[in-house]
């Protein structure tokens, strides 16, 4: 075809837009409406008065955290120098030696376990997590009180929790095969060892420790209390209040278990291969991390405070019902509402009111698994203006069921 050909041809074409296929006609292209995916799928959305738990996704990201992960996922780069350098900012945020983004908290435990074990041996990260003739240590210590479940992340490695309750227990423990001294702090107030005695007994036997803050911020000082303090590792969530990636968290410590704990963690083939976090959520959990440590958390705070008011206002005048303030004392340190019912006046039960208000109209949830004839709700995950619709909701199935 000779080209004039060809141009008379493409003139008789209609305007187009390019790749896009999409026709001009004097106007502005209109973009195709973006996907409901919830929707599509039948998912089930909610107004989370919970708080931000594993199984309710944790947190929502701020628009800063998703830009970074946009961004991140538009450009190829070598994932360990993303590791190096997000590292070393995080570090220098939460004040200690070293840092790295890991797959949640718990992977945090998985990989710090696995590096105090394997040090920068090679041989030994490719033995884990069968410890038996390597020569490697195999037990760690932990008080009864903080083995309720996430203790066994660090059996992941291979090593056997010793369960002790007092200081003498725990010099009677320790031994040639000792690890490490573990520490949940959740339980702080359970255990009769407090933080520094632990750190004591530690020092005194030259062990190292790690501490699982996994929900401890706010305040936001614990991101590098710790650390001051002494611990050897800090393993705490990306998700919760740091509202970064739910699937990210924080490794923290000295410097030689940090590297020692990256040689367990992809893209080696070490026992953390399959705890791989990818390049856009360590840059999403390192903005998320730069924004909660740069929020006037003294104005959250009254928020926060201003919603529970507006809700126990709401409710606390119906016949039967009390509420009272509660704030827990290490993890989820938020403000909380506790609404309770006497059962002769508001004919509920706890299950019953949960299952009104999930099914309602738009669907909320909230913690209706402790005492009877009782809820408990907090509001740092809430939208703006959700307390509202929490507050009106509650108020009507009380009402509702009152005698």
């Amino acid at each position: 075809m000779r080209r004039r050909d060809l141009l008379r041809g493409l003139s008789a074409l209609p305007v187009a837009a390019g790749v896009s296929g999409q026709v001009f006609a004097g106007k502005t292209a209109v973009s195709p409406p973006k996907r409901d995916l919830f929707k599509e799928l039948g998912l089930r959305t909610f107004i989370n008065a919970a708080g931000n738990y594993t199984s309710m996704t944790a947190s929502l990201m701020p628009q800063e955290v998703l830009d970074a992960i946009n961004a991140g996922a538009g450009e190829y780069v070598m994932l360990e120098e993303v590791q190096d350098k997000v590292g070393v900012k995080i570090a220098e945020i939460c004040r200690s030696e070293a840092a790295m983004v890991t797959a949640g908290c718990w992977s945090a435990l998985v990989l710090g376990m696995a590096g105090v074990l394997t040090g920068m041996d090679n041989k030994k990260v490719m033995q884990l997590p069968f410890l038996e003739g390597t020569g490697m240590k195999s037990e760690v210590i932990v008080q009864k009180t903080h083995a309720n479940g996430y203790h066994l992340a660090l059996t992941n490695a291979g090593v056997k929790i010793i369960t002790v309750e007092t200081r003498d227990e725990v010099e009677k423990a320790i031994n040639e095969k000792t690890a490490l001294l573990w520490f949940l702090n959740r339980e702080a107030p359970e255990g009769k060892i407090k933080h520094q005695e632990w750190l004591d007994i530690a020092k005194k036997h030259n062990l190292p420790t790690m501490i699982d803050i996994a929900a401890d911020v706010p305040p936001v000082e614990n991101l590098w209390k710790y650390n001051e303090m002494g611990f050897d590792l800090v393993c705490i969530s990306g998700g919760k209040a740091m509202r970064g990636p739910q699937s990210a968290g924080i490794l923290m410590g000295k410097k030689e278990l940090i590297a020692a704990a990256r040689l367990s963690a992809p893209p080696r083939s070490g026992i953390g291969r399959g705890q791989k976090v990818n390049k856009e959520e360590i840059l999403g959990m390192y903005v998320a991390l730069e924004k909660y440590v740069n929020t006037d958390h003294t104005k959250e705070w009254k928020i926060w405070e201003q919603k529970i008011a507006l809700i126990d206002n709401t409710v606390k005048g119906i016949a039967g019902v009390k509420t009272e303030i509660v704030l827990p004392p290490v993890a989820n340190h938020t403000p909380s509402l506790s609404i309770s019912w006497d059962d002769k006046k508001v004919k509920l039960t706890k299950e019953s009111m949960g299952e009104k208000l999930r099914t309602g109209s738009p669907s909320i949830e909230v913690i209706a698994w402790e005492t009877d004839n009782n809820i408990r709700l907090t509001v740092f995950m809430l939208k703006p203006g959700e307390e509202k619709i929490v507050a009106q909701r509650i108020k009507e199935e009380l009402v509702r069921a009152s005698a």
